[in-house]
């Protein structure tokens, strides 16, 4: 069902694509050349619906219809999945290897640390471990708060 209605809707977008590139613009008389509008009313003038006019209607309200449509489906085939990674979570992709508390080092008082838990390929929840972050000893290299030294001035002679 789904199928046959993104195929009509696709059939319509260029038909009504094709439909509105083959009108003329309302000012196309020669007064509409100079910007007369060739007539007091706001618009312009309103002449009898052509053929073109009444198809362009009649896509634009089947492009409507199979829009919506197709959004409803969408969302009903969703399956109350809020959320990408809610989607992908049962998916099968390759191994968290878990880290074993032996390896992790312990982080000392006042250095910043981090906390990794790692989720197996079935979403069941390893063991946390703490780790360490490794700050580099250059000043102002890979932290922007820490100022870069000032190069020495040139000598003088």
């Amino acid at each position: 069902m789904v199928i046959l209605l993104t195929i009509i809707h696709v059939l319509v977008c260029i038909f009504l694509v094709i439909v509105v590139l083959l009108q003329s613009g309302k000012a196309a008389d020669l007064a509409g050349a100079f910007g007369g509008m060739g007539s007091q009313t706001a618009f312009g003038p309103r002449g009898s619906a052509t053929v073109l006019s009444k198809a362009t209607t009649i896509a634009a309200t089947i492009f409507m219809i199979t829009s919506l449509t197709l959004a409803i489906f969408a969302t009903r085939n969703a399956g109350g999945v809020s959320s990408v990674t809610e989607q992908h979570k049962g998916a099968p992709g390759k191994p968290v290897a878990p880290t074993s508390p032996a390896t992790s080092q312990p982080a000392k008082p006042g250095q910043p640390s981090v906390t990794v838990t790692p989720i197996g390929p079935t979403g069941v929840k390893g063991q946390s471990t703490t780790q360490p972050v490794q700050i580099p000893s250059q000043p102002g290299a890979g932290n922007p708060a820490q100022p870069q030294p000032a190069a020495p001035a040139p000598a003088k002679k």
